[in-house]
């Protein structure tokens, strides 16, 4: 696999995912000189994308490349491509995969966008892959990126990880283009932890803006909430630098820090005590609890996370949490747990 095709012309790449990530991710690699199918299953979005170059219900108010070309059709969308970008929600992400096998052909390289942890299983979104295309070589690609950002052409940093380090490179080289810088890494494992688990850490982030409990509060709750990401991470494999790059520390910055993050707002909302139906997904939500357990299970304390846990289930209020947090132990800031 190489940049450039025969002539000078860019590769196809398939986008599988027709939301904001995934819109924004097809405009980049048009932008990168690239051929681009966008698969959608929204008819509606399908039509907006290729008869008035917008997509309205996703990233309402950016105007997008005439040369972007959208299909409900997965098998057009697959075909002849050199790469392939899974961008659906880290849940949906077993049902993509299972309508990709038979599809995909063998070596084609698929990259997955979504940041999460299966819920139901604890797996992390590359290990569905292996279990679901044990044929296709896998990576992913994390960082601190809103998708209205990318979309618009400001610049933007990311890491492409796979265990072939010099599979991670090439894709990275692949997906790059004048504002949208990515860098490569072979710990798969650690790009996709910190992407699972910044997004608990910013529902509580949010929950504490959204209660008024002031910025010092948050401070030092993101502060500790990267301690926890980072317990987590080493216990399931991850390298310690990957989580202080991209992936890991700047994400974690970004969506804490912004009501744009929907992870970000959702704890905000939560914070408010405002009503949470009907909100846009936040993919923390569906972490929360898995990420809890998988802390348990490898004996790593974790109670911001684990309080992310309570309070969407319901059994723990704002200022529980907090007055819970605040009367834990007196100990060394970084000695063991």
């Amino acid at each position: 696999m190489s940049g450039r095709g025969a002539g000078g012309a860019g590769m196809k790449i398939a986008v599988l995912g027709g939301g904001a990530w995934g819109t924004a991710l097809a405009t980049t690699a048009l932008r990168a000189g690239h051929r681009c199918a966008l698969w959608a299953r929204d008819a509606e979005a399908v039509a907006a994308i290729n008869a008035r170059h917008e997509n309205p219900r996703y990233l309402p108010g950016i105007a997008l490349d005439p040369a972007l070309a959208a299909t409900a059709d997965l098998d057009a969308a697959l075909e002849g491509a050199a790469c392939a970008l899974a961008v659906v929600p880290a849940q949906a992400m077993r049902g993509l995969l299972g309508d990709l096998a038979g599809r995909l052909a063998a070596g084609i390289p698929l990259v997955l966008c979504a940041k999460g942890i299966e819920r139901g299983t604890g797996k992390l979104l590359s290990q569905l892959a292996a279990e679901l295309l044990p044929r296709t070589p896998v990576a992913a690609l994390s960082g601190p990126s809103f998708a209205t950002d990318v979309a618009a052409g400001l610049p933007t940093a990311v890491t492409v990880a796979a265990r072939d380090e010099a599979r991670a490179a090439e894709l990275a080289a692949l997906l790059s283009s004048p504002a949208f810088r990515c860098y490569s890494s072979a710990d798969l494992t650690g790009v996709e932890v910190g992407g699972a688990l910044k997004n608990v850490l910013a529902i509580a982030a949010g929950a504490v803006s959204g209660a008024g409990l002031g910025a010092s509060a948050q401070a030092a709750l993101v502060t500790r909430g990267f301690v926890e990401l980072r317990r987590v991470g080493a216990a399931l494999g991850a390298e310690p630098e990957t989580l202080m790059g991209l992936s890991g520390l700047g994400d974690l910055i970004l969506t804490c820090g912004s009501a744009q993050s929907r992870n970000f707002s959702y704890g905000q909302a939560l914070g408010r005590g405002e009503s949470l139906e009907g909100r846009p997904l936040a993919e923390g939500v569906a972490t929360a609890g898995i990420a809890a357990r998988i802390a348990r299970e490898n004996g790593v304390e974790a109670p911001i996370i684990a309080a992310v846990d309570a309070l969407l289930a319901g059994t723990l209020t704002i200022a529980d949490a907090v007055a819970a947090l605040m009367a834990r132990p007196l100990k060394s800031e970084f000695g063991a747990q």
